[in-house]
């Protein structure tokens, strides 16, 4: 990272402050200008953090000094604060710690995202991922089963699972057909969803009593919700970072109700307005209704267009076709 506007810098400089808010003014975010601002204001703050750490030393070391040396007097530590200070732009300067650098990263309008990959949740990091896309098999699982963010088998059902992805696609194919019609999109990119929601409908959330939700779609229940409900332990994602959450849900007789419940939930909803206007489109129908909110992770669309890819739903969907 280029930091020569950080050469014969004073720490004590408040026009810099100013200079870097003129440059930030001068045009758009995409301007030179913009960027260069940025680069400044995160080497500002580079240096910032470590006079801060610098700081946290010095007092940390307080306990082992004599009292009574003259190199412990209010005039030597003033001087003494001003040289750390002063140190602190200077390694800043030099790409010391290279914090800066990931700042720029971070905050670049038009750049490459950069985000820990320790916040995102990618079809590597969950069991319930691996098995809707295809990466995690069962005898896989059965050898090492990973500890997950969450612990959701009590709130499983125990009843109807279904063997494999065949047999989940052919049992849901015609209620997702029917119900898909209503809106003008494939059923397959229906079953698709319900397919990494349940991880092949081996994991539909459970009631209470342990029989099955048939939710296929993990709607969740408010208050204006009428019908069963069941409770479950769930993943959100706040700011990119996963957390855990207790949660209630929808509860349907059949997975015909949950599959027609889905398609009425988006009409009745207005923020799902331009996902319903791209259902010709199941990319842009995907994205829609990921930037409308249907789900926190912040790769949802990008999952099921994985599993659309699937060779048993293309497959099986192309059987059913016929």
């Amino acid at each position: 990272m280029d930091t020569n506007h950080l050469d014969k810098q004073n720490f004590f400089d408040l026009g810099n402050l100013d200079s870097l808010r003129q440059n930030a003014l001068k045009s758009d975010a995409s301007s030179d200008a913009s960027k260069e601002a940025l680069k400044k204001a995160a080497a500002q703050f580079e240096s910032i953090f470590t006079q801060m750490l610098l700081k946290s030393m010095r007092k940390a070391n307080e306990a082992f000094e004599d009292k009574d040396s003259p190199f412990n007097s209010s005039g030597v530590k003033f001087f003494e604060e001003m040289h750390d200070q002063q140190m602190s732009v200077e390694l800043s300067s030099n790409g010391s710690l290279g914090l800066a650098d990931l700042i720029v990263q971070q905050l670049s309008p038009d750049g490459k995202e950069f985000t820990p990959g320790s916040v995102l949740r990618t079809t590597a990091d969950f069991a319930s991922d691996k098995r809707a896309s295809g990466v995690l098999d069962s005898t896989t699982e059965a050898k090492a089963k990973p500890q997950a963010v969450e612990d959701t088998s009590a709130n499983e059902q125990t009843e109807n699972r279904f063997e494999d992805a065949e047999s989940f696609i052919s049992s849901v194919w015609e209620h997702a057909k029917n119900a898909a019609e209503k809106i003008g999109l494939n059923p397959a990119v229906m079953v698709a969803q319900a397919a990494l929601e349940t991880g092949w409908g081996k994991h539909i959330i459970s009631k209470a009593d342990g029989t099955s939700s048939n939710n296929l779609f993990n709607i969740k229940s408010d208050r204006s919700w009428q019908g069963d409900k069941a409770s479950k332990v769930t993943l959100e994602f706040e700011q990119g970072v996963p957390v855990k959450k207790q949660a209630s849900f929808r509860s349907y007789q059949s997975i015909k109700d949950s599959v027609n419940d889905f398609v009425d939930f988006l009409n009745e909803n207005p923020r799902y307005q331009e996902a319903l206007n791209n259902t010709a489109e199941p990319a842009a129908f995907l994205d829609s209704l990921q930037k409308a909110g249907y789900a926190t992770d912040p790769n949802y669309a990008d999952k099921i267009k994985q599993v659309l890819k699937r060779v048993e739903l293309q497959s099986v969907a192309a059987s059913l076709v016929r």
